[in-house]
């Protein structure tokens, strides 16, 4: 039986373990928190700092597979472990050049895949002397994730908001689509993708607010994005799962956004939706098995659970009864006991034929079901 290990305890991690039990594997986990999501699902919990080499080398060293459910984890430690024998998804060349913003567009630019315009900056004064440029939006370079290091910089009044550090001033694109392409490479370079969604933001908290599978795209459209997500996949050079978010313009230009080198927010719908999930397609990619079936059952809709504005605490699930008694919904909650305004405690899959309603059960839910403090 092998031994996998995942850094990071988090959601992500939660749902990777309850797929896990459908394989011969000793799982392991190392979060700085005992308390967190996966902690108790996992066979071997280690408590330790991730970003961390010691705590990741030592935590790693003894497994057959290793991976991610969040980017900020310490490389160097992973390509110690990968020359000593472990086999790590993704590689960490390619984590390397993900988990920096500006690593990510040089590299898009590099293999000549379409994405938008940007300027490299190293604090605010190379943001307010490229002005010119506006509006744009600046990322951070090193530790951006879940909305946050993300500013939007509209005129030259908005400088202020950007961010004092390096990173990338991307010119902002007059967008009529956003999208997700997850893509599962095998150890033997085989790829799958799963059909793109549809993507709808909040423009508040600058997260996932709901989505839609599959995505209502022109078949061309899909083409050009699949290819797109092909290449930039290949071009990392390493197996595992990859999220490719992908702008439409209002041409009709498929233009990459960014790209999460792990299980992601916008495949949780596949745990219903499709003959194989994106967790149970990344333990077949680590246990190298052939790869599963991504083909939709149905399609589906996944609305966020985040925090209520104005609730810290102890978290309640306002209105989980009424939601519990929808057809064809799946409550996926997290695990976390106290909640804040804007985290993600979990998420609903609504599945349907029909389009519509898909959407109306996303608004509706979104209504009723409200994560309090008590």
């Amino acid at each position: 039986m092998k031994k996998a290990g995942i850094l990071g305890g988090g959601q992500l991690g939660r749902m990777l373990l309850q797929a896990a039990a459908n394989y011969p594997v000793e799982t392991f986990v190392m979060e700085n928190d005992a308390q967190c999501p996966a902690a108790h699902l996992c066979h071997h919990f280690t408590k330790g700092d991730i970003s961390n080499f010691d705590d990741v080398y030592n935590f790693g060293k003894d497994l057959d597979v290793l991976t991610i459910e969040i980017e900020s984890v310490n490389e160097e430690a992973l390509e110690k472990l990968e020359k000593e024998g472990i086999k790590v998804y993704p590689s960490p060349g390619a984590l390397r050049v993900i988990k920096n913003k500006i690593l990510q567009k040089q590299f898009y630019k590099e293999n000549g895949i379409p994405t938008s315009n940007f300027i490299v900056t190293q604090n605010i004064e190379d943001i307010r002397s490229n002005a010119s440029f506006l509006p744009a939006v600046n990322k951070i370079g090193m530790g951006g994730y879940d909305g946050k290091g993300v500013q939007v910089i509209k005129t030259s009044a908005d400088i202020e908001k950007g961010f004092d550090a390096p990173g990338v001033l991307e010119k902002m694109v007059s967008i009529k689509k956003e999208i997700a392409i997850i893509v599962a490479v095998s150890n033997s370079g085989q790829t799958v993708l799963y059909p793109p969604v549809d993507m709808v933001f909040d423009p508040m908290l600058n997260l996932l607010d709901y989505q839609i599978s599959p995505a209502d795209i022109p078949e061309k459209t899909l083409w050009k994005a699949e290819a797109i997500a092909l290449k930039v996949v290949k071009g990392l050079q390493s197996a595992g799962l990859f999220a490719v978010e992908l702008f439409i313009d209002i041409n009709d230009e498929v233009l990459v956004n960014e790209t999460a080198p792990r299980v992601h927010n916008s495949g949780h719908h596949s745990i219903e939706a499709n003959y194989s999930s994106q967790f149970d397609m990344l333990w077949r990619v680590m246990l190298d098995y052939p790869l599963g079936n991504t083909k939709h059952i149905l399609p589906a809709a996944i609305v966020n659970i985040v925090g209520s504005d104005g609730q810290s605490g102890n978290a309640y699930y306002e209105g989980l009864p009424e939601v519990l008694k929808m057809d064809n919904v799946f409550v996926h909650l997290y695990g976390k006991r106290t909640t804040k305004p804007g985290r993600k405690m979990g998420h609903v899959t609504i599945l349907s034929n029909e389009k519509q309603e898909l959407i109306h059960k996303a608004n509706l839910i979104k209504r009723t079901l409200k994560v309090v403090s008590k």
